[in-house]
Parts: structure tokens; C-alpha cells; sequence
């Protein structure tokens, strides 16, 4: 009887440990759960319809790319662009892709591209980029988020 005391007592002691332990609070778990996630990167990415159908992360954002560009490099073709600009080869396009699927075009130039008049071409870029079909926007968690993305528009084609 006495070891099983004892024994009793042990236990009962060593047991109380557990119950010291502190549960983290709601914020603190929230913090290390937001931590944890990777902003840079989303689950998938915006798509167009004719995508979906393909299977694979980076074969549908190939898709998704592709297809854009082919997009504006139509739209754009047409258009006096590469006519005022004879020596423009390239033009890079930020492209921002919203959760209500609207999806906005702002052209990038670098510092030695000051002989171009930047708001004629963003004129024109504003005038011809539009009427695209509908994008489905990038999901992170479930949740539709904003991307941004530079592509690179080849406006001569040879």
C-alpha cells in the first residue's frame, strides 16, 4: 500500500505538468499561420476559359500567358504603334488581373526610353486594350486575389 501511494503521489505530480502548459490565443496562432504562407506565390493562377480545360499548375499559366500576349500583340498590331515608333521592338506591359476579373494594361518604360511619348502610347495601349474575354482571377486559399505580371509585347514581328 505504501508504494502504491507513492506511486499515486508521483503521478499526481508529475501530471500537473500538463496542465501548466499555456494554449496559445487566437491572434498568436493567426500570426504564426500568416507566417507561414507564402504571399509571392498563388494556388492557381488567373486563367481564361480556354484554359481551364488543361490539366497542370504551369501548363494552364503557360496557357494563361500565351494566349494574353498573342491577345494584345493582335490588338496592338493593327494600331500605329509600331509606325510612330519604327525603332520600338518591344514594349513591356504591367498587367494586373483584379478578384472581380477586370484586368488593367500600364505600359513600362525604362530610363532610356525618353524620346518616346509615353502618354501617346498609353493613349493608344488604353484605346485597343480592351473587349477581352473574361479571366478568371488568381486563387489564393480559395479566395480570388489581385496579380500583377510584366509581360514583354514584341510589337515587330518579322
Amino acid at each position: 500500500m505504501k508504494y502504491f501511494t507513492l506511486f499515486l503521489f508521483i503521478i499526481f505530480f508529475s501530471s500537473c505538468q500538463f496542465f501548466d502548459k499555456q494554449i496559445p490565443s487566437e491572434n498568436e496562432l493567426l500570426q504564426k499561420e500568416l507566417k507561414s504562407i507564402n504571399w509571392k506565390e498563388v494556388d492557381e493562377y488567373p486563367s481564361f476559359v480556354d484554359c481551364n480545360q488543361i490539366e497542370g499548375k504551369a501548363e494552364r499559366q503557360k496557357c494563361f500567358f500565351q494566349f494574353l500576349t498573342e491577345m494584345i500583340q493582335e490588338k496592338i498590331r493593327i494600331d500605329t504603334l509600331a509606325s510612330l515608333y519604327p525603332e520600338l521592338d518591344t514594349i513591356e506591359v504591367k498587367v494586373t488581373v483584379f478578384p472581380n476579373s477586370r484586368i488593367q494594361f500600364e505600359p513600362l518604360f525604362s530610363k532610356d526610353s525618353v524620346a518616346y511619348d509615353k502618354v501617346k502610347i498609353d493613349s493608344i495601349l488604353k484605346r485597343r486594350l480592351v473587349g477581352f474575354p473574361k479571366v478568371n482571377p488568381a486563387i489564393k486559399r480559395g479566395i480570388p486575389v489581385k496579380t500583377q505580371f510584366i509581360l514583354p509585347v514584341i510589337l515587330k514581328v518579322e
